[in-house]
């Protein structure tokens, strides 16, 4: 698979076509949103969503996993102390004195 990849790259490199090889569909779903913004971006670099996929499988090939790192995203010390803050508040362990959303926002000066 390596030296297929490998040999696409270096077929691309030199302006050879590879297009024809091309006989796999794959469907997705995606939000329109997200797709009409995707779309908009790749116009700008001169690439289909097509071209943006096939990039996107060829690395993963090449690199033998994700192109990027898949992390859960970590909060920081204010966030955490927030989250920590609102679960207690949920309990009853710490009273909200605000009686209404917008009391809620008046005491978190918002």
């Amino acid at each position: 698979m390596l030296k297929k990849v490998l040999h696409s790259v270096y077929n691309i490199s030199k302006g050879v076509s590879i297009l024809a090889k091309k006989t796999s569909t794959i469907h997705l779903r995606v939000e329109p949103a997200i797709k009409a913004d995707v779309e908009k971006l790749l116009d700008r670099l001169g690439l289909s969503t097509t071209d943006a996929i096939n990039i996107f499988l060829n690395q993963i090939v090449l690199t033998g996993g994700l192109p990027f790192p898949v992390k859960v995203p970590r909060p920081n010390e204010i966030t955490l102390a927030a989250i920590k803050e609102a679960e207690e508040i949920k309990k009853g362990t710490i009273p909200s004195k605000a009686k209404s959303v917008d009391e809620f926002f008046e005491e978190m000066d918002v």
